[in-house]
């Protein structure tokens, strides 16, 4: 562990498991395809790339429930398993976890490892609506 991170050591534990869902909330999502579609919209999406054995990104659940309850539907607020989900997980060279990022219109518009609470997810996100 690193700070509040989680290294994956180059990707060799992110390929432990191959089954393909994607938490967002209560909803899961089939990847790749949907979540092109996810990223592609105009709402912002705040992806937040974790792994079941990280404690940081159990630290990172009650900052997202409270972001999300701020934000309401105004963005997405999706978890990932970098485990489960590989192939997005490589695409998006996710070395360590957690790893947060914002999309919008199919762009990267934000990326930071660690950590990060919810005054500052807030102001980030805002940037976007």
């Amino acid at each position: 562990m690193d700070g509040h991170r989680c290294k994956t050591n180059s990707g060799n534990q992110i390929a432990k498991h191959r089954s393909k869902s994607i938490n967002n909330n209560m909803n899961n999502i089939k990847p790749p395809q949907s979540f092109k579609e996810l990223i592609s919209g105009s709402k912002p999406v705040l992806v937040d790339f974790s792994a079941e054995w990280c404690g940081p990104c159990k630290m990172m659940k009650p900052i997202l429930e409270a972001l999300k309850k701020k934000l309401g539907d105004s963005a997405t607020v999706i978890k990932i398993d970098v485990d489960k989900n590989p192939d997005i997980s490589e695409k998006y060279q996710i070395r360590g976890v957690p790893t947060l990022m914002v999309f919008q219109n199919n762009e990267l518009k934000w990326r930071q490892s660690g950590v990060v609470q919810v005054a500052q997810l807030e102001m980030i996100l805002k940037q976007y609506l």
